[in-house]
């Protein structure tokens, strides 16, 4: 079953050493979206950037090689994959030989496809062609505001609020105060988040504490992020509106969705955490 509570999270388990595609777990996304209320066609565009930074294998002389990955699995896939799996699948292919980086990444996108539902795209690169560097999300931080916060889940999307009576701004806000945790480990995810906008000025002080009350919330990264997009047009109705989250990494990957209502992909540069 694709359930998280079937997942290999919070379970003992076998390292494999070897390809096995049966390791990765698909969970499918509909469920959670009926929750928050999204139904096709869906209300944004996007994608969940993954990078694993521990990708190693055999080439056909048995000598390691080592990668650094990127994937980008489209916002319309029916299923997001569960992070554990993906990381256990990974390392399967440490003793694994392959004739080269191409049959290496034909194999990945083949098997992210399936689980997916729909296409991945997959691109590895040697580390030290792989210099992403960092970046902090572009934006105005609200974080310095002087906010009194005494709730932390479930996240209070009544926080969320815009002045309707004042001039339509286009501003990019962000925050490095994101929490969630496993829905199934109950293990924190550590993220920074980006909100860019066209409409009615939003309430810096409201979407802090909107925010903050995630701490506690247990929800998968993807799941969050649409969670918020969903809030901030529902209560706050801008014109353009996108949705991007920095998590850190947890097993050598770091998960980083995106939502917007136009189309556009985020640069892939790494917060000072990841």
């Amino acid at each position: 079953m694709s359930t998280p509570e079937h997942s290999p999270l919070g379970k003992h388990t076998a390292y494999a050493d070897r390809y096995d595609p049966s390791l990765l777990f698909p969970i499918p996304r509909q469920a959670k979206r009926d929750e928050i209320g999204v139904s096709e066609p869906l209300p944004f565009q996007g994608m969940d950037i993954w990078n694993a930074y521990e990708l190693s294998w055999l080439d056909m002389r048995g000598k390691p090689m080592v990668g650094v990955a990127e994937f980008h699995v489209p916002a319309h896939s029916p299923n997001i994959i569960e992070s554990k799996s993906f990381k256990l699948y990974l390392n399967g292919f440490a003793q694994e030989p392959l004739a080269n980086v191409a049959a290496l990444t034909a194999l990945l996108q083949q098997d992210l496809t399936r689980a997916a539902g729909t296409v991945v795209t997959v691109i590895i690169r040697s580390p030290r062609a792989a210099q992403h560097g960092f970046a902090d999300l572009a934006g105005e931080s609200i974080d310095g505001l002087p906010v009194t916060i005494d709730h932390y889940g479930p996240p209070r999307a009544e926080y969320l609020q815009a002045d309707t009576k004042a001039e339509v701004v286009e501003e990019t806000l962000v925050s490095d105060l994101l929490r969630s945790n496993c829905p199934v480990t109950g293990q924190p995810d550590w993220g920074s988040v980006q909100i860019t906008y066209r409409g009615a000025p939003i309430d810096r002080e409201g979407l802090l504490r909107y925010l903050v009350s995630f701490r506690t919330h247990n929800e998968f990264h993807e799941q969050c992020v649409e969670r918020i997009f969903i809030d901030v047009m529902k209560h706050c109705a801008p014109e353009r509106l996108s949705v991007y989250a920095r998590y850190t990494r947890r097993g050598g990957l770091d998960i980083n969705p995106f939502r917007s209502t136009e189309k556009s992909l985020p640069d892939n540069a790494r917060g000072a955490r990841q």
